[in-house]
Protein backbone atom coordinates (compact mmCIF):
# COMPACT_ATOMS: atom_id res chain seq x y z
CA UNK A 1 0.00 0.00 0.00
CA UNK A 2 1.65 3.56 -1.02
CA UNK A 3 1.98 5.79 1.54
CA UNK A 4 -0.51 8.43 2.55
CA UNK A 5 0.21 11.84 1.79
CA UNK A 6 0.97 14.56 4.33
CA UNK A 7 -1.34 16.95 4.28
CA UNK A 8 -1.03 19.06 7.47
CA UNK A 9 -1.55 22.59 7.31
CA UNK A 10 1.21 23.97 5.37
CA UNK A 11 2.92 21.30 3.56
CA UNK A 12 2.51 20.72 -0.47
CA UNK A 13 -0.67 18.74 -0.41
CA UNK A 14 -2.97 21.34 1.33
CA UNK A 15 -2.82 23.37 -1.88
CA UNK A 16 -5.88 21.40 -3.41
CA UNK A 17 -7.79 21.71 0.39
CA UNK A 18 -7.29 25.53 -0.22
CA UNK A 19 -8.89 25.68 -3.27
CA UNK A 20 -12.61 24.88 -1.93
CA UNK A 21 -15.25 27.58 -1.59
CA UNK A 22 -16.74 27.51 1.52
CA UNK A 23 -18.70 30.85 0.61
CA UNK A 24 -21.83 29.33 -0.07
CA UNK A 25 -22.51 26.60 2.82
CA UNK A 26 -21.34 29.71 5.77
CA UNK A 27 -24.22 32.03 4.04
CA UNK A 28 -26.24 29.71 4.31
CA UNK A 29 -25.89 28.76 7.57
CA UNK A 30 -25.63 33.10 8.60
CA UNK A 31 -29.02 32.89 7.01
CA UNK A 32 -30.25 30.09 8.73
CA UNK A 33 -29.15 31.47 11.81
CA UNK A 34 -30.60 34.89 11.59
CA UNK A 35 -33.93 33.18 10.88
CA UNK A 36 -33.55 31.51 13.77
CA UNK A 37 -32.44 34.19 16.04
CA UNK A 38 -35.25 36.17 14.83
CA UNK A 39 -37.64 33.19 15.48
CA UNK A 40 -35.99 33.34 19.01
CA UNK A 41 -36.30 36.80 19.74
CA UNK A 42 -32.46 37.05 20.10
CA UNK A 43 -30.29 39.45 18.47
CA UNK A 44 -27.84 38.92 16.08
CA UNK A 45 -24.75 40.15 15.43
CA UNK A 46 -21.77 39.62 12.89
CA UNK A 47 -19.95 38.62 15.97
CA UNK A 48 -22.83 35.61 17.23
CA UNK A 49 -22.72 34.83 13.95
CA UNK A 50 -18.96 34.22 13.70
CA UNK A 51 -18.85 32.64 17.28
CA UNK A 52 -21.68 30.50 16.16
CA UNK A 53 -20.14 29.28 12.86
CA UNK A 54 -16.98 29.16 14.00
CA UNK A 55 -15.40 31.66 11.31
CA UNK A 56 -13.49 34.76 11.19
CA UNK A 57 -15.40 37.61 12.21
CA UNK A 58 -14.07 39.75 8.91
CA UNK A 59 -15.26 36.56 5.95
CA UNK A 60 -18.66 36.96 7.79
CA UNK A 61 -18.60 40.67 7.16
CA UNK A 62 -17.62 40.18 4.24
CA UNK A 63 -20.29 37.90 3.16
CA UNK A 64 -23.11 40.54 4.54
CA UNK A 65 -22.07 42.66 1.79
CA UNK A 66 -23.63 40.82 -0.82
CA UNK A 67 -25.81 38.98 1.13
CA UNK A 68 -27.04 42.56 1.90
CA UNK A 69 -26.87 44.11 -1.49
CA UNK A 70 -29.18 41.57 -2.94
CA UNK A 71 -32.01 42.30 -0.14
CA UNK A 72 -31.40 39.19 1.89
CA UNK A 73 -29.75 40.17 5.20
CA UNK A 74 -30.70 43.74 6.68
CA UNK A 75 -28.14 45.09 9.11
CA UNK A 76 -28.29 48.43 11.19
CA UNK A 77 -25.29 49.52 12.49
CA UNK A 78 -24.61 51.07 16.31
CA UNK A 79 -23.87 49.73 19.61
CA UNK A 80 -27.25 47.84 19.63
CA UNK A 81 -26.99 47.17 15.51
CA UNK A 82 -28.35 43.96 14.41
CA UNK A 83 -28.79 41.61 11.71
CA UNK A 84 -32.02 40.55 10.06
CA UNK A 85 -33.40 38.65 7.33
CA UNK A 86 -34.58 41.62 4.00
CA UNK A 87 -37.37 38.84 3.11
CA UNK A 88 -39.99 36.38 4.82
CA UNK A 89 -38.24 32.96 5.17
CA UNK A 90 -40.42 31.39 2.44
CA UNK A 91 -39.46 33.93 -0.15
CA UNK A 92 -35.73 33.63 0.22
CA UNK A 93 -34.40 30.15 -1.84
CA UNK A 94 -31.29 28.65 -1.68
CA UNK A 95 -30.62 29.90 -5.01
CA UNK A 96 -30.73 33.53 -3.99
CA UNK A 97 -28.02 32.67 -1.83
CA UNK A 98 -25.83 30.77 -3.82
CA UNK A 99 -25.93 33.44 -6.38
CA UNK A 100 -25.64 35.92 -3.62
CA UNK A 101 -21.96 34.96 -2.43
CA UNK A 102 -20.84 33.25 -5.37
CA UNK A 103 -20.99 35.56 -8.06
CA UNK A 104 -20.48 34.20 -11.70
CA UNK A 105 -17.73 31.80 -10.44
CA UNK A 106 -18.43 28.82 -12.13
CA UNK A 107 -18.53 25.49 -10.04
CA UNK A 108 -15.76 23.56 -12.48
CA UNK A 109 -13.32 25.84 -14.82
CA UNK A 110 -12.70 24.50 -18.54
CA UNK A 111 -9.07 24.18 -19.15
CA UNK A 112 -8.09 26.48 -21.48
CA UNK A 113 -7.79 26.21 -24.77
CA UNK A 114 -5.15 24.40 -26.34
CA UNK A 115 -3.92 24.01 -30.05
CA UNK A 116 -6.38 21.47 -31.84
CA UNK A 117 -3.81 18.68 -32.81
CA UNK A 118 -6.52 16.00 -32.54
CA UNK A 119 -10.19 14.91 -32.03
CA UNK A 120 -9.53 15.62 -28.64
CA UNK A 121 -7.31 18.79 -28.09
CA UNK A 122 -9.47 20.16 -30.89
CA UNK A 123 -12.98 19.77 -28.94
CA UNK A 124 -12.91 19.48 -25.37
CA UNK A 125 -13.46 22.51 -24.12
CA UNK A 126 -16.74 23.46 -25.99
CA UNK A 127 -17.48 19.37 -25.23
CA UNK A 128 -16.71 20.28 -21.50
CA UNK A 129 -17.89 23.59 -21.42
CA UNK A 130 -21.74 22.22 -22.32
CA UNK A 131 -21.84 19.28 -19.98
CA UNK A 132 -20.84 21.87 -17.10
CA UNK A 133 -23.41 24.07 -18.15
CA UNK A 134 -25.82 21.72 -18.11
CA UNK A 135 -25.11 20.36 -14.80
CA UNK A 136 -24.91 24.12 -13.10
CA UNK A 137 -28.56 24.86 -14.57
CA UNK A 138 -29.64 21.48 -12.83
CA UNK A 139 -27.73 22.71 -10.06
CA UNK A 140 -29.38 25.57 -9.62
CA UNK A 141 -32.83 23.96 -10.19
CA UNK A 142 -32.48 22.32 -7.08
CA UNK A 143 -31.37 24.89 -4.69
CA UNK A 144 -34.53 27.17 -6.34
CA UNK A 145 -36.67 24.53 -5.16
CA UNK A 146 -35.66 25.02 -1.79
CA UNK A 147 -36.67 27.93 0.22
CA UNK A 148 -34.91 29.03 3.79
CA UNK A 149 -38.79 28.26 5.01
CA UNK A 150 -37.68 24.27 4.08
CA UNK A 151 -34.01 24.78 5.53
CA UNK A 152 -35.56 25.46 8.68
CA UNK A 153 -38.36 22.73 9.04
CA UNK A 154 -35.55 20.40 8.16
CA UNK A 155 -33.42 21.14 10.27
CA UNK A 156 -36.52 21.13 13.05
CA UNK A 157 -37.10 17.41 12.19
CA UNK A 158 -33.92 16.49 12.14
CA UNK A 159 -32.53 18.50 15.54
CA UNK A 160 -30.13 16.24 17.42
CA UNK A 161 -29.78 19.07 19.84
CA UNK A 162 -30.82 22.20 21.65
CA UNK A 163 -30.14 24.80 19.35
CA UNK A 164 -32.55 27.47 21.59
CA UNK A 165 -30.06 27.08 24.26
CA UNK A 166 -26.44 27.55 21.83
CA UNK A 167 -27.95 30.39 19.90
CA UNK A 168 -28.48 32.10 23.37
CA UNK A 169 -25.23 31.34 24.80
CA UNK A 170 -23.67 32.14 21.78
CA UNK A 171 -25.14 35.59 21.64
CA UNK A 172 -23.65 35.86 25.33
CA UNK A 173 -20.62 35.09 24.71
CA UNK A 174 -20.58 37.35 21.69
CA UNK A 175 -21.69 40.25 23.35
CA UNK A 176 -19.30 39.53 26.66
CA UNK A 177 -16.83 39.85 23.55
CA UNK A 178 -17.82 43.23 22.55
CA UNK A 179 -17.86 44.84 25.99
Amino acid sequence: MPPRPNLRIGSPGDRYKNMLDFRFPTALQMVLSVAVAEKLGVRSTSAVLAAGLEANPSFIRKLMVPLTKNGIIVSTLGRNGSIHLGRPVEQITLRDIYLSVIDDKRIWAARPEVPARCLVSANACWYFKSVVNEAEEASLEVLARHTVADALAELERGDKRACAEYMARAGQDAETAEK
